[in-house]
């Protein structure tokens, strides 16, 4: 299963996102592709994402997954220096026919997204059974 899918890789660059005034870096989460049964599971790394700025989108075959970091300073502060870049996660995978899309799941838990891609039960492996003549 795993030639289900394949990456397109993109690189560090400047981008300017739906929000007409933000301009952020983009970076390509590190990913694990994992198999079990019938399900491909993807998990990729976004460490400074909150839940909900999440993004993940599937149109036709291509699978995006997106997350923002934005600054972060408690409540109360100004922060002075920092030292972790901020940007945004962009990755895009093309999944093959034998993904099953109506039952992809997702979930995003200490900044790690895992996304679960069923195979279609029509791709599954079958038994014929042969008759004696």
């Amino acid at each position: 299963m795993a030639q289900d899918l394949t990456t397109q890789d993109t690189h560090d660059v400047t981008t300017t996102n739906g929000d007409a005034n933000r301009r952020a870096m983009a970076f390509t989460p590190a990913v694990d592709i994992f198999e079990r049964d019938e399900t491909t599971v993807i998990m990729a790394d976004m460490p400074g994402v909150a839940p909900g700025d999440v993004d993940v989108t599937l149109e036709r075959q291509i699978l995006t997954l997106r997350g923002k970091v934005k600054p972060y300073a408690p409540e109360g502060y100004r922060l002075l220096s920092s030292e972790y870049r901020v940007g945004d996660y962009i990755r895009v995978f093309t999944l093959s026919d034998e993904v099953d899309q109506a039952r992809i799941d997702a979930e995003f838990k200490n900044g790690v997204l895992r996304l679960e891609l069923p195979r279609s039960p029509e791709t599954q492996p079958k038994k014929i059974s042969v008759k004696a003549a």
